[in-house]
This record gives structure tokens, C-alpha cells and sequence, in this order.
């Protein structure tokens, strides 16, 4: 029997395969989607049981090695499919290859994540014989000025870290096998290739960033220490001495309080706010909030994040509001997330019908969540008066460069203590973590103290080897910044219809690297972002 095909037979043979593939991809995806929602809202653990067996089924289908070798010669057959057909089978054959470990072993994987998870969402720190909340403890950390009660907070926030530890290197062991299955060294080096990045490009991108970086966060950092020395009476400044327990966010300015343009509301005009911006820019966001969760309560993730519950406009947000600066920025955050899902062409299929990449809806994201301390956007969205927006203008700026310099450095750590943590989980994770947090963050080493900090962020199970992603987009939305905002000239409605066009309608319809020159008019790089660093560094030195 011959395996000739006629013209047109293998096109023919990859669009059934992909029709049944899109049909069960949707169905399974919102089942997952659901269910996990459901897990993050009450915490309950038969909603997370149900959210990892639907996560496991995802996984169990695309598992199946006959699907996997028959859509890998199809796609390689269908040489005269159309660019958007052969980017779906692309990503798809992708997917079954991550896939392709033994259903035991993925079962483990699963579940242990979801049970690591349940103790981060229910978990509630103990400090003097009583619970109390991530936000809690954040807000205390910010009001008090002795030393000692802020060490004592601050070790609060980290005493989920002692809970989840080994279970997280046995997951990082794990994670180790299935990737070695696939033939990689390990998960990092496997999932940054899924990510479709060539691990040593992605890695020369975080040493350019701290090469060229340090010696402007090194003056910021000092002149930022010797103002919280001043303010709490100290010779020396240690991690609890800033108000984000992971020194990933700058600590309050003394010379200004954002948090003044945002008195006096509640958390509802918080969302208000946020709602009045994006509809000058086009976008309606009354259908994502209709079945959003904005607010705090019992057994609720205490995080923030969006989701595309169903692939043709379920967009949803969930944030724990309260009436302050940070959560200004998560909700323009959140919702700058969820109006590239809502405008996605929702006519592509559905296994690309998502933000081109991580970082570039990250990116977009990041873009947003900065407006919230921007003088003139406090201007035009939050009716501070002109001339008081122009006498915080240099304040803000400091402020500003200090965030995106300090975040800069925690992503370096992130994701370098993410690549080691994978290539050797046996280390001794605890030093590592102080010796990168010192050469990295500048933070002086904890003397005698032995403990699993690193474990206390959330993202090494929630969201592994994603880290990296966030200063990506930080890239990726100063290129937008310098021109889509540029090109639209002040216009907030030609700058949204840009976004719409060049950022959200695509898709995953493109690899990333066209995607975004074909945006931004030129290639990912630090140079936009270093760009903004130094044209801060001018305005304050003038």
C-alpha cells in the first residue's frame, strides 16, 4: 500500500486531527479553568482535589504518545497548511511533547503541587498567639518603627517557607525526572525551552541586565539605606527594614506618600477608578468585573491574577482590594491582563487563542500597574490638582526609578536561584538564597540564620520557571511604551486601538520574536528599559 498523498490530502488529514484536537482542548481547558477558579476563591480541599484531577486529565490526554507521533508526521507532511494552522499544530505537537512522561509520575506531580498550594492559600502566619493575613501583616510592617516588632513580622511572612520546603525540593525532584524523560537536564532548562527560549540567550539577557544596572542600583541603594537608617534610628539596614519581605518592591519615599492621592476611598472606587481609565482607552470593562472577586474573605487566595475562564469572553480578575496605592497598580494590573484576553481574535483556534507570550501579556500588565503612581495619569484619573502632580513630578520619578530598579534585581535572583534550584535541588537552597539575595539585592547576609526564606514565595509551585517572564515584560512594555504611546500621541483612544491591533489581536499566532518587532518595530532587549533608567537618573540629577 502506498503512503503517496495526493495534493492536499496531508492539509486535509492535519485540519481533522486539529478539529477534534481544538474541540477537546476547549472542552478539557474549561473544566480545568473552572474548577481551578473554584479552588481559588474558597480553598476547600475538595476544590482543589478537583481542580488537580481536572489539571491531571489536561495532562493525561496530552500524554498519549500514538496523538503525539501522529500529529508530528502530519504537521511535518502539511507543508502547504496556512501560517495560523501551522502555528497551532506547532504548539500543539508542543504540548504533547511536554507531556510525554508516565501518568504515575505526572499523578505525583499534580497533586503534591495542588497540596502545596492549599497550605499557601489556607496558611495563616502565627505572631504572639494569633492568625493573621498576608494583608494584615503587611499593613503592620508598613506602620511600625521598632526594629524588633518589624523582625518579628517580617519572620512571620516567611513561616510558610518552613512548611513547604521539602515538600518543594521533592516536587523540584519530581519535575527533575519527568524533564530527564524528555531528554532535557532538568525542568528549568526544559520549561524555558517550551517557552521557546534558547536557555543561554535567556540567561545572557539577565547578566546584561546586571551589568548594566549595578552601578545605578548601588547609588540608588544607598542613598535609599541611609534615609530608612535615619527613620528608624539604625547603623545598620536589614531585609525587614523595607516594607516587601522579599526586598522585591521599593520601600515607601520620604519624600512622598502615593498612598495621599488615594485617601479617603474605599476599596469599590479603587475599582471605579480603574474602570473610568480603561473606558477612555475603548475597553469596557464591565463583562470582566461582572463575575470577578475583588475583595478579601476567608479562604481566598490572597493574591492577585486574571484568567480566561473559557476562551470566548469569560475574563475574569481576582484581587483582595484594599484602598491604597499597591492595590491602585494590581487592579490597572489584573485588568490590563484582562483586556488582552478579552480582545483576543476569537476566531483563532483555541490552543493559540491566548497572549502571544508570558512576558508580553506581563508586559502589558506591568505598562498599566505603573500608571498608578504616574503624575499626569493622577491628574486626569484621580483629579490631583496640577500644580500638585508637578511639585511631586521629581519625588514620584525617584520613587519610580527605585521600583523598576529593585524589581530588576529580585528577578535576577528569581530567576538564578530558580535555574540552580533545578540543576542541583540537594544544595543547600537556605545559603544560596542568602548569597545570591546579597549579590543580587545588595541585602547583608542573615548571620545564624538557617531557614527556608526562598520557600515563602508562592511562584516556585504556582508558577514555575515564570519568574524571569515579569522582567521580560518590563522590556517588552518599555518598548511599547517608546512606540505605541509615542505614535499615538496622547490619544488614549488611538493608543488603545494600537494595542488592540498590534498586541492583543494576534494571539499566539506568531513566535514571539516576530510578534514583537512586528508591535514594537524592533527586537526584545534591555536597551528601552535602560533607556528610561537613564533618562530618570538625568531628570534627578538636573
Amino acid at each position: 500500500m502506498s503512503n503517496l498523498l495526493f495534493a492536499g490530502e496531508a492539509e486535509e488529514r492535519l485540519a481533522t486531527f486539529m478539529k477534534q484536537y481544538q474541540d477537546d482542548y476547549k472542552r478539557m481547558y474549561c473544566e480545568s479553568s473552572y474548577a481551578w477558579w473554584d479552588s481559588m476563591i474558597n480553598g476547600t480541599k475538595e476544590s482543589f482535589e478537583k481542580s488537580a484531577a481536572a489539571s491531571l486529565a489536561m495532562s493525561t490526554y496530552h500524554s498519549d504518545h500514538a496523538k503525539y507521533e501522529e500529529l508530528k508526521k502530519l504537521r511535518k507532511d502539511a507543508v502547504n497548511a496556512t501560517p495560523v494552522e501551522k502555528r497551532a499544530a506547532y504548539v500543539a505537537e508542543r504540548t504533547f511533547e511536554q507531556n510525554q512522561i508516565p501518568t504515575d509520575l505526572n499523578e505525583k506531580i499534580v497533586n503534591l503541587g495542588s497540596e502545596i498550594e492549599q497550605i499557601f492559600q489556607t496558611q495563616r502566619a502565627n505572631l504572639d498567639g494569633k492568625e493573621y493575613t498576608n494583608n494584615e501583616l503587611l499593613e503592620m510592617l508598613a506602620e511600625e518603627n521598632d526594629s524588633q516588632k518589624r523582625y518579628e513580622i517580617w519572620d512571620a511572612l516567611k513561616q510558610v517557607g518552613e512548611l513547604v520546603a521539602p515538600k518543594m525540593v521533592e516536587l523540584a525532584k519530581l519535575r527533575n525526572e519527568a524533564a530527564q524523560k524528555l531528554g532535557y537536564d532538568n525542568y528549568w532548562e526544559m520549561t524555558v525551552s517550551f517557552q521557546e527560549f534558547k536557555p543561554e540567550e535567556l540567561v545572557a539577557i539577565f547578566e546584561d541586565l546586571d551589568r548594566l544596572t549595578t552601578p545605578v542600583f548601588t547609588k540608588v541603594k544607598a542613598k535609599m539605606d541611609a534615609e530608612l537608617k535615619a527613620k528608624f534610628g539604625v547603623d545598620k539596614i536589614m531585609p525587614w527594614h523595607y516594607d516587601n519581605p522579599f526586598f522585591q518592591q521599593a520601600p515607601p519615599s520620604e519624600k512622598i506618600n502615593v498612598n495621599e492621592f488615594y485617601s479617603g476611598i474605599d476599596g469599590q472606587e479603587i475599582v471605579d477608578t480603574a474602570s473610568r481609565y480603561y473606558a477612555k482607552l475603548g475597553f469596557d470593562v464591565s463583562p470582566i468585573l461582572k463575575n470577578s472577586d475583588l475583595f478579601e474573605k476567608a479562604g481566598k487566595s490572597q493574591h492577585g491574577f486574571c484568567n480566561d475562564m473559557n476562551l470566548e469572553g469569560d475574563v475574569r480578575i481576582l484581587c483582595n482590594i484594599k484602598p491604597d496605592a499597591e492595590w491602585m497598580d494590581t487592579q490597572l494590573h489584573e485588568l490590563g491582563h484582562a483586556i488582552y484576553d478579552y480582545n483576543l481574535d476569537r476566531s483563532l483556534p483555541c490552543n493559540i487563542r491566548c497572549a502571544n507570550h508570558i512576558f508580553t501579556t506581563e508586559g502589558v500588565a506591568e505598562l498599566f500597574g505603573a500608571k498608578a503612581r504616574d503624575p499626569q495619569w493622577l491628574v486626569e484619573n484621580r483629579d490631583v490638582p496640577q500644580e500638585r502632580a508637578k511639585q511631586a513630578t521629581k519625588a514620584l520619578t525617584e520613587q519610580r526609578l527605585r521600583e523598576q530598579l529593585i524589581f530588576c534585581r529580585w528577578t535576577i535572583v528569581m530567576t538564578f536561584f530558580e535555574k540552580a534550584l533545578y540543576e542541583n535541588p540537594e544544595q543547600d537552597l537556605n545559603r544560596l538564597w542568602s548569597d545570591m539575595t546579597s549579590r543580587y539585592q545588595l541585602l547583608d547576609p542573615l548571620e545564624g540564620r538557617n531557614r527556608p526564606d526562598w520557600a515563602s514565595k508562592p511562584h516556585f509551585v504556582i508558577a514555575p520557571v515564570y519568574y524571569h517572564n515579569y522582567m521580560l515584560g518590563e522590556l517588552f512594555g518599555a518598548q511599547i511604551r517608546k512606540s505605541l504611546e509615542k505614535e499615538a500621541k496622547g490619544d488614549p483612544q488611538e493608543f488603545g486601538r494600537l494595542l488592540r491591533e498590534r498586541v492583543f489581536t494576534p494571539g499566539d499566532s506568531l513566535p514571539w520574536e516576530e510578534f514583537v518587532e512586528q508591535a514594537t518595530g524592533e527586537q526584545l532587549s534591555v536597551g528601552a528599559f535602560i533607556e528610561e533608567l537613564n533618562t530618570a537618573v538625568r531628570i534627578l540629577e538636573n
